[in-house]
């Protein structure tokens, strides 16, 4: 572990030599992400709920989805780059030095440009927060708290997905950014307003709703059993199949050479 840290440290180190330019990356991040909020705003101007949700349990939506995507791909900024560390033969390299693979892929990677975006998810969950309606309770606080922590652990697993078809492609799948950057953008909403589809698709198959839309009516129901609270713990399920097909992937891979 504290081979682990000390790499974390160093790099940190690294992005901190030029201060300025992760000065401008965060600010960058903060302030790009304000034109999803300003696109919510321009809607409720036009009308008073969308589906049935209102305008504060809409931006409860959006602050959590930024910040779990925020946290999420921080951490797997290393699974983002991971194709081009495989075309690279980067990840040969790897395979030869002891210890935990994954923790050496995200380590070196991650993204602390990704505070800006961070910080915008965290003032908007507070404007969300005495709009939304929400009688706020210990249960309520901590179903809030476990949506915003499993919704972080769910996209890095969506980025380990994604990475792990780079040992039979070489190549990074872009369709499948759809569940990563597109499900950040589309989060914005609660997942009811797409159709039952979409959200059958998104609860059985890839389980973004159970961290956004039933989370969120345990929240907004003032007769909702305490044992809601849990719901989002049931996307870390989802760890199961994508740690098992990136390791299906390590036994398959063979050098791509560089």
């Amino acid at each position: 572990m504290k081979f682990y840290l000390r790499l974390f440290g160093l790099n940190l180190k690294s992005q901190m030599q030029y201060k300025f330019s992760l000065f401008l990356s965060c600010l960058g991040q903060f302030i790009t992400a304000f034109t999803s909020f300003f696109s919510i705003k321009f809607i409720f101007m036009r009308t008073d709920a969308v589906g049935e949700f209102t305008y504060g349990q809409v931006l409860l939506c959006f602050s959590v989805i930024m910040l779990s995507f925020s946290i999420g791909e921080a951490v797997g900024g290393g699974l983002a780059n991971f194709p081009r560390m495989v075309n690279l033969g980067e990840f040969d390299r790897i395979l030869t030095r002891p210890g935990n693979l994954i923790l050496q892929v995200i380590i070196p990677f991650f993204d602390f440009t990704r505070i800006g975006l961070l910080a915008q998810g965290a003032i908007m969950l507070g404007l969300a927060i005495p709009r939304c309606g929400v009688a706020w309770r210990a249960d309520k606080i901590i179903g809030l708290v476990l949506m915003i922590v499993c919704g972080a652990v769910l996209f890095f697993c969506l980025f380990m997905f994604q990475a792990s078809f780079a040992f039979f492609t070489m190549n990074s799948l872009d369709f499948l950014n759809i569940f990563t950057y597109g499900a950040r953008e589309f989060g914005r909403y609660p997942f009811s307003v797409y159709g039952k589809k979409i959200l059958h698709f998104l609860t059985f198959c890839i389980p973004l709703a159970l961290i956004q839309y039933y989370p969120l009516r345990f929240l907004i129901d003032e007769r909702a059993h305490p044992a809601g609270m849990f719901l989002p713990c049931l996307s870390l399920l989802f760890i199961l199949p994508c740690y098992a097909l990136f390791r299906f992937g390590i036994r398959r891979y063979k050098s791509a050479g560089s």
